[in-house]
């Protein structure tokens, strides 16, 4: 498969899990239908956390030294996780 293909399918099933979680979160549905959007939600969680596996260990090879070892480096542009901050524990603790 090409990796053009390979991309096109990663950002269509993102996407689609996108609309998925929007729709669970926002509408009320049958019980049906909510375990069948879940269902495919899963599905495509687990495609795109594959495809997110592949493209790292493609990343670790390209950046292996010169003898072969991988040289994992942070990636800088990491997006900073909401609540993730060290304070938030420091101000639960003093209450």
């Amino acid at each position: 498969m090409a990796a053009r293909t390979r991309t096109n399918e990663f950002e269509k099933s993102f996407q689609q899990l996108e609309k998925i979680v929007q729709r669970l979160e926002g509408e009320e549905l049958p019980l049906d239908e909510s375990l069948q959007l879940f269902e495919e939600g899963i599905r495509l969680s687990r495609f795109c956390h594959q495809r997110l596996e592949e493209v790292e260990k493609k990343i670790e090879l390209i950046l292996a030294d010169a003898k072969g070892q991988p040289r994992v480096e942070p990636f800088d542009d990491a997006p900073v996780v909401e609540g993730d901050d060290e304070d938030d524990d420091a101000e639960l603790d003093s209450e």
